[in-house]
């Protein structure tokens, strides 16, 4: 299985000819370093949650226009909305499919609380057993995921610390993890919460692949 990092929270998964894109939000496009035209021949597009840096409408129209028989899957709230922009989505918020050559699973897992706005449904995917992409939650329903190969984590965002990130990883236990939710932050920056993040989860038995540039991929 490789796994490639696009900026922000946006993964693109590949195995046995499947390829599986998740959470193509505004940040991934935002600087034009990435275009939605890179991605084909994609089996499905998951999406998280509604938030604009995890589903961005325009560009996963363009995803979805040149990639035939592509299948958008989500929660419910995400279908709705992107309903209104004319883009078919299915509903898949619980349970286990099969999507090509892989098996995806869906647990529901509440969205971290947010200043002056409305907790959003989000959806936690696993791939194969091998991969947790959680959207944006640390909730105790993804503790069915301790042990996991692969975590991509979010490692920054308004909603939570570094200690909390860290508290969240070395629970699940994972045997690596890739940093997501990281788009807004300056290079130098990256640079210096890669390396205290890589320093502490080394102590604590925890490979960090730090994927920093669109396109960065690693093989599990």
């Amino acid at each position: 299985m490789r796994i490639s990092k696009y900026i922000h929270s946006c993964l693109l998964v590949e195995k046995e000819g499947t390829r599986i894109l998740f959470d193509p939000g505004r940040f991934t496009f935002a600087e034009g370093g990435v275009s939605p035209e890179d991605f084909r021949d994609l089996s499905a597009v998951v999406i998280t949650h509604q938030h604009l840096d995890h589903v961005d409408d325009a560009s996963l129209k363009r995803i979805v226009n040149h990639n035939p028989g592509v299948r958008v899957l989500t929660n419910s709230a995400v279908r709705a909305r992107l309903a209104e922009s004319g883009i078919d989505a299915e509903v898949f918020e619980e349970g286990s499919r099969r999507v090509a050559s892989v098996e995806l699973k869906a647990i529901p897992a509440t969205h971290e609380k947010i200043l002056n706005a409305a907790i959003p449904q989000n959806t936690a995917f696993v791939l194969d057993d091998t991969l947790l992409h959680p959207g944006d939650s640390f909730n105790a329903s993804l503790d069915v995921c301790r042990g996991i190969s692969v975590l991509a984590l979010p490692v920054m965002a308004p909603w939570t610390t570094e200690l909390q990130v860290a508290e969240f990883a070395v629970r699940l236990s994972p045997r690596q993890i890739i940093p997501i939710h990281d788009g807004y932050a300056k290079d130098f920056f990256l640079d210096s919460r890669y390396e205290n993040f890589g320093k502490y989860f080394s102590s604590q038995g925890i490979e960090f692949v730090p994927l920093k540039k669109p396109g960065d991929s690693v093989e599990v």
